[in-house]
Formats: structure tokens, C-alpha cells, sequence
């Protein structure tokens, strides 16, 4: 055994899903530290950018906390919440394969893109709600979205659905017949 491989974690050479001291003592489903983290970050983005409006007006660090938070807080919160659903099923690779780790690629991209996507529309919903209340404000808009956040941020995660009895795991769902008009 060399040295450079007695320098290597076991984590890492321990296949995934099998029993470690970690996994082995958590249920399942149950959250984790590591995911109580992430599933926190959005909200935290939204309650420090509420932080960042004591700035200046023209402070750059203001305007990019607003920014950073309206951009992707409320829609990652969203998408925490359908994480597993989102999960279930992987992307399909095209016939040749150039990269080994579409699927993963693909899926972190999905994600990132309803994540962006969602946060607009929660963002103009909010303010088209506001506008016709007359209770329109950029600071009301951002604390609205910071409570939604975090009120989606403690929501339960969905469960994929089981797969549809007559059709094995992995295999693609029948095609229905006739017009899809």
C-alpha cells in the first residue's frame, strides 16, 4: 500500500449505499445535518438580503444580495420540495454517448433552470398580488418571497410516485394511441 492510497478516505472508496456509521444509524427519509444545510440556504439568502437593504441605496453588495435571492431563493426552495419526485426519473442520453455523465449533468441543469424559472414567476406573481392590493413596494415584494421561502423551505419533501403496475423498473412508459390533439 502506498502512501498516497493510505491518505485516502474510506468514505471514498465505500460503495454508494452501503451501511457506513452515517447511513447506518439514520432512517430512511429521515434529514440529515447536511440536508437541513441546504434545504435552509434559500431562506437564509432572502432574510440576508432583507439584511442588505440597511445599505445605501447604490451599495453594489445590496443589489447583488436583492439580485442573487430574487434570481434563485424562492424557486430552490420549490424545487427542495419536489427534489425526490424530480429524481425519479433520469434523463434519457441520445444513442451515442459522448458524455459518460449526461444524466447527472442533465439533471442538475434541469433543476438549476426550474430553480431560475420559478423564482420569476413567484417574483411576479407577488408584486401583480401587491399592485392589486395597492400595497406595492420593492421592500414588501422581497419580505413576501423571504416568508414564502421559508415556509416552503420547512414543507415537506413529495415522494416519487411508485411506478405504474405492468411496467418494469427502468423501462419507458407505453405510448397511448390515437391523436394527442
Amino acid at each position: 500500500m502506498t502512501p498516497q492510497n493510505a491518505a485516502t478516505p474510506r468514505a471514498a472508496t465505500t460503495p454508494r449505499g452501503a451501511m457506513t456509521p452515517q447511513n447506518a444509524m439514520t432512517p430512511r427519509g429521515a434529514t440529515t445535518p447536511q440536508d437541513l444545510v441546504i434545504r435552509m440556504l434559500p431562506p437564509f439568502a432572502g432574510w440576508l438580503a432583507l439584511a442588505a437593504l440597511a445599505l445605501p441605496g447604490g451599495s453594489p453588495l445590496r443589489g447583488a444580495a436583492v439580485a442573487a435571492f430574487l434570481s434563485v431563493g424562492p424557486g430552490a426552495a420549490l424545487v427542495g420540495i419536489c427534489g425526490p419526485a424530480l429524481r425519479a426519473r433520469r434523463a434519457e442520453a441520445p444513442v451515442e454517448r459522448r458524455d459518460p455523465h449526461f444524466e447527472r449533468h442533465s439533471d442538475l441543469l434541469e433543476r438549476l433552470m426550474l430553480a431560475v424559472l420559478l423564482s420569476v414567476s413567484a417574483a411576479m406573481l407577488v408584486a401583480t398580488v401587491l399592485i392589486a392590493a395597492h400595497a406595492f413596494s420593492g421592500d414588501r415584494v422581497l419580505l413576501t418571497l423571504t416568508l414564502l421561502t421559508t415556509l416552503a423551505a420547512f414543507c415537506p419533501r413529495l415522494r416519487a410516485s411508485p411506478p405504474t403496475p405492468g411496467t418494469a423498473p427502468g423501462t419507458a412508459p407505453r405510448k397511448r394511441k390515437g391523436s394527442t390533439l
